[in-house]
């Protein structure tokens, strides 16, 4: 596969809003997240039903890919932010102009329920997409400056990106020793094993995989990951890397139960290889950016996870 680099974004580039999955949760974080995007140089489009409520949609699933589509096939938009996750992404994967966006690759960031389209755009174009911050869950208030420094920093700079450093407070916990290089592949969890089957996984083969969830009790995690161990991906996986699975407790903590350290300590038994825990990332404040398709070092013994080349061009 040729992997694909965007451009790298400068003052005055124009960002494109979309809401791919749920409706954003107020007007207001619309317009903040926008606000803080201009007060920083850039210009702002908005995806034209990005205000549209349909269930716990933003929009049919039509008017999603739509919007999508429209900021994908715009030669002015240099980037695409998603402004919230929730649900929705993995009904408009059929519907996207891959073939647009493999002609004019652009940045491509969210995370959470946007998983499931960044490694959907992979699988089709080999494009290099970033798993960080949404204006509407994070840019919007309050942006945590760790956050904010290394978001911008891999959207910005061409540079060799290098070692993805957890803050001093939060060491890198290794469950398994040993040396991996591989592509970054990973997300959410849950949008992982939603992909298992479908044309819109990439091949896991060498990769490093990173993973994070929230909000799922420990007998659905250890299911999910035992669907990826059935499934024949964890062992032919270079490395693996658990990020924040966060408020992911028992559902009644008075009956017999594991917690979610247990399973993942479990899952990191099944395979030969490295694997890593707590890395900063997922669905917390403070996290770090992921740029999926990237080639990295895990490394166990220095307890850290090295990014061997730049996201952007």
């Amino acid at each position: 596969m040729t992997i694909i680099k965007p451009t790298r974004l400068h003052k005055g580039s124009t960002i494109g809003l979309v809401a791919p999955a749920s409706t954003p949760s107020s007007e207001e974080k619309i317009e903040k997240g926008a606000a803080y995007l201009e007060q920083l140089g850039y210009r702002v489009k908005f995806g034209k039903h990005i205000r549209k409520i349909h269930g716990y949609l933003a929009g049919t699933d039509e008017e999603r890919a739509a919007d999508l589509n429209t900021m994908v096939r715009d030669k002015d938009v240099k980037a695409i932010f998603a402004i919230r996750g929730g649900y929705g992404t993995p009904r408009i994967l059929r519907m996207i102009d891959y073939r647009s966006l493999r002609q004019n690759p652009k940045i491509i960031a969210g995370y959470s329920d946007i998983t499931a389209l960044q490694l959907a755009i992979f699988r089709k174009t080999g494009l290099v997409t970033f798993s960080g911050p949404m204006t509407g869950s994070d840019m919007w208030k309050d942006f945590d400056p760790y956050t904010e420094e290394h978001f911008w920093q891999l959207l910005t700079s061409t540079k060799k990106i290098g070692v993805l450093k957890n803050p001093i407070d939060e060491p890198l916990k290794i469950l398994k020793t040993g040396k991996a290089r591989g592509r970054l592949l990973g997300g959410n969890l849950s949008l992982i094993a939603c992909l298992m089957g479908t044309p819109f996984l990439p091949n896991m083969h060498g990769s490093i995989l990173f993973l994070e969830d929230v909000e799922e009790a420990p007998y659905r995690v250890d299911r999910m990951l035992a669907h990826l161990l059935n499934a024949g991906v964890l062992p032919e996986l270079a490395g693996l890397v658990f990020g924040k699975f966060t408020d992911c407790n028992p559902d009644n903590p008075s009956e017999p139960h594991f917690v979610i350290d247990h399973v993942l300590d479990e899952y990191a038994n099944t395979i030969k290889r490295p694997v890593a825990a707590n890395f900063q990332y997922g669905h917390i404040p403070r996290k770090l950016t992921v740029p999926i398709g990237l080639q990295a070092l895990l490394d166990t013994k220095r307890s850290w996870i090295e990014i061997l080349e730049g996201a952007v061009i």
